[in-house]
């Protein structure tokens, strides 16, 4: 049982106990419908007091048992309300720190609710793809009002219990969860000495006399609808709360449960909670218990002041840790710190952080042109130009000044880490921290591991991730990683179909309206058109026979790499970044064609869909059967978190599943059978699950 039952002076407490967050997993809801079974029975008793265990009141549904056949199993949470519903004597639900999700909502069936400041209140549910299903949408806003409630349930957000007294709360109590608890069974007491009714929030009419509610129900299906186009959950939430405002509280109830039904089949529905169940699986390593011992990191150094250099020692200052940037020249080190203190400047300015706060975070950057700066640091991050050579030179020198027990990490978004390792005799103290420009915003981390790395090397970074914001990823050696490695063939297809008869434009804007936050080609002008032009020539240096589309090569050696000279696949205007269809671009085509014997082609928009994301699942396969990627989902996670893949799709492991793995196979097949057949040999992975009717995600 994962409840206790006492009973202090009259009145019966139930607590739960289901740690860390007390979810409502079937013993815990089995637990507290006995116990208001028992109360009810027992005529000592007066009054229940219903309470949390440990750290929260309740955090909602039990994660640990999403599909298992327990999150169905009766009672649901639905029937442990209808209990509350159906009880005569008076229920106090005691929240401290934390009431989410299935736990507010009942909190809500109670009778009464008491709290200590600072509890954190909300319905995520939205969140997940979903709205709140057991009555969530109908009881608080005849509890806190409509405009609020369509705030909290809409946006999933949180709120403090003290903004919510005399509305949902009926009390405060200052002090401890005992002190709580005392409060609230003094608090049951004197309610139970006073005849009359029972208060319900079902019994609750919403009066709209100046018709604000339903204003704030306007406005708010206006803004999902202009904001969350793609989402179904929000437009839901705003109608089941419209329900609550125009229908008996039964029919509200019954409409808010089929909404729930529809969403929780819904793709978007599933491709949120793969997310949500993804990052968490993305933190265990098979191989690197929980209790493994870490490093203490206190004092950080960063290698190379440049955009990505300066980018990272923001990510660690923003986090209150300590960082010395470090380059080998003095206008280097200018350049970086100046970088640094714009960017800042910039957040004052959007009032995403105070003028006093951006200075704490600059002045824990400090900056030094000598590479012995670094010796008392716990983690040395090396952010130089991605050269082989160049980062080996690097690493000798970490070796030498680096303190016995620092970690030296390389932000490498391709190379051989194990031949950055091999330059130290610290193998184990090597790891990749490759961030995502710009490094300061975007959260996704891959950390890679290398042949030698230490499992307390791992245990650090992954517990250091979470202290500064970012989602953590582990990844094996390999050209590229997770990430860089698939997106080789994505770019590869995108520009086989330029030189096929595509413009840069078209395909695009097809994969943008797809959902991706941004098509190949503007991705390319962004990163610099230069970088992935010396990747290729490091690969042809590598595997001779490896084959690439030209076009690429003859747009750089025209001097067109990107944002950074206003010319790359689209032409830019001095200090402005968007992007122009270019003519001179449109003639390199025609030229590049007619000289190599192409006849170009139309390309329909679900072909080009097709070929870039096909590529990346196709790739995807590769990498999860020879263990780069311990599992599908962590290549979804790299794909939402760092390459702009749309979130209501789930990443392009869990498209491919939810497509159909034999259809997929057919249109590789299709592929494999056409122009530039060789870079689509079918996935040994992909070819076993189709055929035996499997996904990639269990």
């Amino acid at each position: 049982m994962s409840t206790a039952y006492e009973i202090r002076g009259g009145v019966a407490v139930i607590t739960l106990e289901n740690p860390p967050v007390n979810g409502l997993g079937h013993a815990t809801r089995v637990g507290i419908a006995q116990g208001l079974t028992q109360a009810q029975a027992d005529a000592q008793v007066r009054a229940i007091v219903l309470i949390g265990a440990g750290k929260a009141f309740s955090g909602g549904a039990d994660i640990r048992e999403f599909n298992t056949p327990k999150a169905t199993q009766s009672p649901l949470l639905v029937d442990v309300i209808a209990a509350l519903d159906a009880c005569t004597k008076p229920v106090v639900a005691a929240v401290h720190a934390v009431a989410m999700g299935g736990g507010l909502e009942l909190a809500l069936a109670c009778h009464y609710r008491v709290a200590l400041p600072g509890a954190q209140i909300a319905l995520p549910e939205v969140k997940l793809g979903l709205l709140p299903g057991a009555g969530g949408t109908q009881r608080l806003p005849r509890a806190i009002g409509v405009a609020r409630a369509l705030d909290m349930v809409v946006t999933g957000r949180v709120v403090k219990s003290e903004t919510l007294v005399g509305t949902l709360f009926s009390k405060l109590f200052d002090g401890t969860r005992e002190d709580l608890l005392a409060g609230a069974i003094a608090f049951a007491d004197e309610i139970a000495a006073h005849a009359g009714a029972l208060p319900r929030l079902r019994d609750v009419a919403i009066v709209d006399a100046d018709g604000a509610a339903r204003n704030a129900i306007d406005a708010a299906r206006d803004k999902v609808q202009r904001e969350q186009p793609h989402f179904p959950a929000p437009h839901k939430c705003v109608a089941a709360i419209e329900a609550a405002l125009q229908c008996p509280f039964d029919e509200g109830v019954k409409f808010e449960r089929e909404c729930f039904v529809a969403l929780v089949s819904s793709p978007e529905s599933k491709a949120l909670r793969h997310a949500f169940l993804g990052e968490r699986a993305a933190a265990k390593i098979a191989d690197v218990p929980d209790d493994t011992p870490v490093r203490n990191i206190e004092r950080v150094a960063v290698i190379g002041a440049g955009t990505m250099g300066s980018g990272i020692a923001m990510t660690f200052a923003d986090a209150g840790i300590p960082v010395m940037l470090v380059d080998t020249t003095d206008a280097a080190l200018r350049h970086g710190i100046e970088t640094v203190r714009g960017n800042y400047h910039r957040a004052v300015t959007r009032g995403k952080v105070s003028a006093q706060e951006a200075e704490k975070r600059l002045a824990r950057i400090q900056g030094s042109t000598d590479f012995e700066a670094v010796a008392d640091a716990d983690l040395i991050v090396e952010a130089v130009f991605e050269d082989m050579a160049v980062k080996q030179v690097v690493f000798r020198e970490l070796d030498k000044v680096a303190k016995d027990g620092a970690i030296l990490a390389s932000n490498t978004s391709t190379l051989d880490l194990d031949a950055l390792a091999q330059t130290t005799s610290r193998a184990q103290d090597v790891v990749g921290m490759h961030f995502f420009s710009p490094a300061n915003v975007m959260r996704l981390l891959e950390v890679v591991r290398g042949a030698h790395t230490g499992k307390d090397v791992l245990a650090t970074v992954m517990k250091l991730a979470k202290r500064i914001g970012k989602l953590a990823v582990v990844a094996r050696v390999c050209d590229g990683f997770i990430g860089n490695r698939m997106l080789e063939p994505y770019f590869k297809q995108s520009q086989w179909m330029v030189e096929q008869g595509a413009t840069p434009a078209q395909i695009d804007a097809a994969i943008e309206r797809f959902g991706f936050a941004m098509g190949p080609f503007r991705t390319s002008d962004l990163a610099g058109n230069d970088v992935s032009w010396a990747i290729r020539k490091r690969r042809h240096a590598q595997q001779p026979g490896i084959v690439y589309p030209k076009i690429a090569d003859v747009l750089c050696e025209a001097g067109r790499y990107g944002q950074k000279t206003h010319a790359g696949w689209y032409d830019y205007a001095e200090g402005d970044r968007t992007p122009r269809e270019s003519a001179k671009v449109s003639q390199m085509l025609d030229d590049y064609r007619k000289a190599n014997g192409i006849v170009p082609r139309e390309f329909p928009e679900d072909e080009i869909v097709d070929r870039l994301v096909y590529a990346l699942v196709n790739e995807g396969a590769k990498v999860l059967a020879d263990g780069t990627a311990a599992r599908a989902s962590d290549i979804d996670m790299v794909y939402l978190n760092g390459y702009g893949f749309p979130l209501w799709r789930g990443g392009p492991m869990l498209y491919a599943d939810m497509a159909g793995l034999d259809k997929v196979l057919a249109r590789v097949r299709e592929f494999e059978a056409g122009e530039h057949g060789e870079d689509w040999s079918p996935a040994a992975r992909l070819v076993e699950l189709a055929e035996a009717g499997k996904r990639f995600n269990g």
